[in-house]
């Protein structure tokens, strides 16, 4: 999952951006709201965690544009403003979820999570299902028979998004633009490194290359 920070307090965006990207998600983040709607306004994003006193443009406004346009992305607001009208207004423009500063980092993860398991009630099952593998996304574990496979969290998410099309062929451009965050300027075979560890862990023919096309996770 793509996740992108709007948040002007550039400590705390970058502490937020490294335990987001510990947990396995791909993070990008941004100092301004003008910066954070133009972001926001690509649609490239899963969630966004977005502060209320930013340069630029305030939260409220991002989040009643972004609405207005008809993004529907999930909106977590930070604030270090307390008390029932801030919270009202937040709400009342389109943001999903309210969190007061200072916040438990805890808290903050579990929020993103639930906002995120919101939005793919209907879509998406909390547990999928690939042959004898069951990949439970919420807990991030994956499961064959009585086994637990043990995976690091950047391999569960680019196994999780082979899964979430499974059968169907997942590009490596696909792959680094929801796993690794937009700044990645690495090697692109990265996807490569992770798609033979998950191999290794797996089984070999539980992941076929699909030679100038990308990937597909086999029902085994």
């Amino acid at each position: 999952m793509r996740l992108l920070i709007v948040e002007d307090e550039k400590r705390l965006a970058v502490s937020l951006a490294r335990g987001l990207t510990a947990e396995g998600f791909a993070v990008d983040v941004v100092h301004d709201g003008l910066e954070g709607l133009h972001r926001a306004s690509e649609g490239a994003y899963d969630l966004v965690i977005l502060d209320i006193m930013l340069p630029g443009m305030n939260g409220y406004r991002v989040c009643s544009n972004l609405r207005a346009a008809g993004h529907e992305v999930p909106i977590l607001m930070l604030t270090a403003k307390d008390g029932e009208y801030d919270e009202a207004e937040g709400l009342d423009t389109g943001a999903d979820d309210y969190l007061t500063k200072p916040f438990s980092y805890v808290v903050l993860v579990a929020r993103v999570r639930a906002l995120l398991r919101r939005r793919g009630a209907g879509t998406a099952a909390p547990v999928l299902t690939v042959g004898s593998l069951r990949i439970d996304t919420a807990a991030r574990r994956v499961v064959r028979g009585e086994d637990e496979i043990a995976l690091t969290a950047k391999e569960f998410a680019v196994l999780e998004q082979l899964a979430l099309r499974a059968g169907q062929v997942v590009s490596k451009a696909e792959i680094l633009e929801h796993v690794w965050d937009f700044a990645y300027d690495g090697d692109p075979n990265i996807v490569e490194v992770y798609i033979s560890t998950l191999r290794r862990k797996l089984g070999a023919s539980a992941i076929r290359t699909v030679r100038g096309a990308g990937y597909r996770l086999e029902a085994k």
